[in-house]
């Protein structure tokens, strides 16, 4: 990795500065700097190049007399290449075996001889079927975990990459009537989804900047309602079948499971505990005993990679990690997303500290977090547009702010609707020089957001068919282990809140806060809970009138509690752990732990139950009802 200074003939033009952020201007080299106002000293806009990214590292291998070979262009790339045949029998899991032998990445290139994988090795049956699909694992010279691929091979030798699934088929934004089939294919084609005898067609249209990566959102409707439908990808010659089973008929009282953690970020102990930003290792095994315990969907609400690049395609590659680490199971049941803080894309101005100081990246359409969080991710296009024409925004007719896109949404399965936030938009990672550079601080719900919870709330209260609401946002209000200097607290200081051009909004993080919560308690009657991450630990909550909320001496208006509200806080998904901390309202917190967690919810009827497991043991962690 290297820092380059950018000035502006490296990019044809100038890059605009949004009018939302202030003290960033260019000098007279053409060269763009965040200027202090205190001061007066420049921190330019860093480029921090990386070979490690999904630009690099997602080739397409070219066949080979004997196998295939893998270029990755860089001399300086060395590291060890694993790889085995996926059976040709059907499973409902699909994953390779890997082969005894593996081949060195030299100079950036290596061959794998697919021939040695014949007779008594050969369970994709390619000798007789003359194809077979390959999964592969590129590991650095160090160990580290990069990328686990797949594709597919034609022929008996000379064999040739044929065109295939690299990523995917994923379930996403399921209803009673309807689902929506997500891939990615590494050539163009025009596939389509077939059930029950109907093609559902995709138009097959180019990713991004990603080499040879092409998506298809394909919606498969006119569905039944809670009826398991198998689904048949096709794409050229090949075909992949999988099932998934629609929700029930909206406003159904039958008994259903879905379940829930965060913060799967990459964790200590080598091995697939870090593949490349994420805890390989531990969110799989999440991913398999939710399926096992009859989950029907899964949500994950933040920190799911390491994230916090200014490289967009090394974030591309994280998230593909990511995604491919849970994809046998997500071919089954959807899993809804949400980003957290380390989701964050950036640009880095170089202030001579370590981590640099890093906001979100510009041009918001186009290179923003929250852009690239909706490229990658298939969630319902449902929640607020942007914080445009909010009450801050300095120019009202035009788009100085992030999209919310798919980082904001929600959705209803049987009598339950999920409301998902979005806790880390429009971020600016230093809390300290938000004053002076603009951008919104980690936890902090804006004015435009809120009033979408606010009608999100009030419109699913009306509703006779939902009798439960959980909403969900990575930041916890109340923190409990690791995060008491941040989230919707940092230590009780209510000065902290976003400055929008250089000026602070009104209300207080504290203050915000408890807005929130009002909605929350004082404004819905359905809402049970909130599930949020961040903190790497289980915690169980009951907020009461009686719950200690405040910093000594808080002279502001304090929120009216009227009924119970569960604050329920699972990062326990291989990020390192942290520890309890002692807090105003620690006696409130019925549950603590550091395990890896995973909580499955059983909604039936009026009743809802709490299950925790750990699933690398699968020793239970706690069982309790949450609403009879």
């Amino acid at each position: 990795m290297f820092s380059i200074f950018l000035s502006s003939w490296m990019w044809g033009q100038q890059l605009q500065v949004p009018k939302v952020l202030s003290n960033i201007t260019y000098d007279e080299n053409g060269v763009l700097n965040f200027v202090s106002p205190k001061t007066g000293a420049k921190a330019p806009l860093v480029d921090n190049k990386r070979f490690i990214t999904a630009d690099n590292i997602l080739v397409n291998p070219v066949g080979t007399e004997t196998g295939i070979k893998f270029d990755f262009n860089n001399k300086d790339f060395w590291g060890t290449m694993y790889y085995g045949m996926y059976t040709e029998q059907k499973v409902k899991y699909p994953q390779p075996v890997f082969f005894r032998k593996s081949e060195k990445i030299k100079n950036g290139v290596v061959e794998v001889n697919l021939k040695a994988l014949s007779g008594k090795f050969d369970i994709a049956g390619y000798e007789h079927r003359g194809m077979m699909k390959i999964g592969y694992r590129i590991v650095d010279k160090n160990g580290k975990i990069i990328y686990d691929g797949k594709i597919n091979i034609s022929g008996k030798g000379p064999f040739k990459t044929a065109l295939s699934i690299v990523e995917g088929p994923f379930v996403n934004m399921q209803t009673d009537k309807s689902a929506v089939i997500s891939f990615n294919t590494n050539f163009p084609t025009a596939a389509y989804v077939e059930v029950n005898g109907q093609k559902y067609k995709s138009s097959g249209v180019m990713m991004g900047n990603m080499k040879g990566d092409l998506h298809h959102e394909i919606k498969v409707d006119g569905l039944e309602p809670d009826t398991e439908y198998e689904y048949t990808v096709v794409y050229g010659e090949q075909k992949e079948s999988y099932s998934f089973k629609t929700n029930p008929r909206k406003g159904s009282r039958k008994p259903f499971v879905f379940a829930f953690t965060s913060d799967s970020r990459a964790g200590s102990g080598g091995g697939e505990r870090n593949k490349y930003g994420t805890n390989a290792y531990i969110i799989k095994k999440m991913a398999a005993v939710a399926l096992a315990k009859g989950a029907d969907f899964f949500q994950f609400t933040g920190d799911m990679i390491n994230g916090y690049s200014d490289n967009i395609a090394e974030t591309r590659l994280e998230y593909k990690n990511w995604k491919r680490t849970v994809e046998p199971f997500w071919h089954y049941i959807p899993f809804y997303t949400a980003p957290g803080n380390h989701e964050v894309v950036t640009r880095k101005f170089d202030d001579g500290t370590l981590y640099m100081l890093s906001l979100d990246r510009f041009p918001y359409a186009r290179e923003s977090g929250e852009r690239v969080y909706s490229d990658e991710f298939v969630n319902f296009k449902n929640g607020p547009t942007s914080e445009d024409g909010s009450k801050y925004d300095p120019d009202k007719n035009g788009k100085d702010f992030p999209p919310y896109s798919e980082t904001a949404y929600y959705y209803a399965y049987g009598n339950l609707a999920m409301v998902v936030m979005n806790s880390n938009y429009w971020y600016t990672t230093k809390t300290q020089k938000i004053p002076e550079i603009s951008g919104n601080v980690h936890g902090y719900i804006m004015d435009n957001q809120l009033q979408w919870l606010k009608e999100t709330l009030k419109k699913l209260d009306a509703d006779p068919d939902i009798d439960h609401i959980i909403v969900t946002i990575h930041t916890p209000a109340f923190p409990n282990g690791g995060h008491s200097g941040d989230d919707m607290w940092y230590g009780g200081n209510n000065k902290v809140r976003p400055y929008v051009a250089g000026k602070p909004v009104k209300k207080g993080i504290i203050e915000r806060r408890d807005e929130f919560l009002d909605l929350l308690i004082n404004g819905s009657e359905k809402v049970v809970a909130v599930l949020s991450g961040d903190e790497h630990n289980y915690s169980r909550m009951k907020l009461t009138a009686e719950t200690p909320i405040y910093p000594a001496n808080w002279n502001k208006k304090k929120i009216k509690i009227t009924r119970p509200l569960w604050q329920i806080i699972n990062g326990s998904s291989g990020a390192p752990y942290y520890g309890q901390e002692k807090l105003p309202w620690s006696g409130s917190v019925e549950k603590f732990s550091t395990q890896y967690a995973l909580m499955l919810f059983y909604v039936d009827g009026n009743k809802i139950t709490l299950e925790v497991v750990n699933p690398d043991t699968l020793e239970e962690i706690e069982k309790v009802v949450l609403k009879e």
